[in-house]
């Protein structure tokens, strides 16, 4: 399932700090490989370069 801008998601990364929080998606980057990266901003930061696989959409 590809995301856009505005969706809001659920990060899922046990390395990350805002593993398990609900997120608001801010930037979609295509990479050269036909993928898609995702930044994802929280209330008190934002993670970068998020792959789709690690998000969940929030209902």
């Amino acid at each position: 399932m590809a995301f856009e801008e505005d969706d809001e998601v659920i990060l899922h990364d046990e390395h990350s700090d805002y593993d398990g929080e609900t997120g608001t998606i801010t930037q979609v980057v295509d990479t050269m490989f036909g993928d898609a990266n995702y930044t994802v901003s929280f209330e008190d930061g934002q993670e970068q370069g998020v792959p789709e696989d690690n998000l969940e959409a929030s209902e």
